[in-house]
């Protein structure tokens, strides 16, 4: 007996639950309905959008575009399927250092829906653990000042210092600066993963830090600022969500 196709549904496998802008409800539950196959309810407070493990509330008031990710069981089937109902699906990307393979539609508020699916080999054995942390290590000319500044504005702590290193820290995560050397004239870069990118951009600003941006959500799951410090050096801060 011949083996049968099993026909694969498209479905969003991830429990999402969020408020996002509307400028015409009736128009965006449409969109939900027709076009991503969502079911429309009126709820007490408005109309809300539900489908498998999602629901969404369509808020008039809220004017700013929401980026929202759902994980699905298929790309290429869930974007088949938005198209075939008359969706403008972006084209499939990957995105390697996440390893997801995403693809992104509009709602008529403007709202970024990115439907994604992780392409990593789950069930693949894994290799021994290797690394362990890492320690970014940045330049100063001045490292005295760079301490007094990383302890005072950014808000670290002193674990070691002497004339050429300083080890600072703030809850898990450690950094090492150093005093420059010819090898060393440019700016350096790091990037920390924080839990609350709104609430350390406020410290951070309200202590005078050199901020360059303002929180910022990315559609690969990211909300994250940036600032300078004395010397040119750039310190990356990103909260993951979703």
């Amino acid at each position: 007996m011949a083996d049968q196709e099993v026909e694969v549904k498209p479905s969003i496998v991830a429990p999402v639950s969020r408020r996002i802008g509307a400028t015409d409800t009736a128009r965006s539950a449409a969109f939900y309905r027709e076009v991503l196959g969502f079911e429309i309810h009126e709820a007490p407070d408005g109309t809300e959008a539900t489908g498998g493990p999602v629901l969404l509330h369509f808020d008039a008031g809220r004017s700013e575009p929401a980026i929202v990710f759902f994980e699905v069981n298929d790309v290429i089937v869930m974007r088949a399927a938005i198209v075939a109902r008359g969706g403008q699906a972006g084209e499939i990307v990957k995105v390697n250092w996440i390893k997801m393979e995403m693809f992104e539609v509009r709602d008529p508020a403007g709202n970024a829906l990115w439907f994604g699916r992780s392409y990593d080999k789950l069930d693949a054995p894994k290799p021994p653990a290797m690394f362990r942390k890492a320690l970014p290590r940045l330049p100063l000319t001045e490292l005295p000042a760079g301490i007094a500044h990383y302890r005072d504005v950014l808000g670290f702590q002193v674990n070691y210092a002497d004339d050429q290193v300083a080890v600072m820290f703030r809850d898990s995560v450690t950094l090492l600066l150093f005093v420059r050397t010819p090898r060393n004239q440019g700016a350096g870069e790091a990037y920390f993963y924080i839990e609350d990118a709104d609430k350390l951009w406020a410290e951070l600003r309200s202590k005078g830090a050199g901020v360059l941006t303002d929180p910022v959500s990315l559609p690969w799951g990211l909300r994250e600022f940036s600032v300078r410090d004395l010397e040119g050096n750039v310190l990356y801060f990103g909260q993951t969500f979703e």
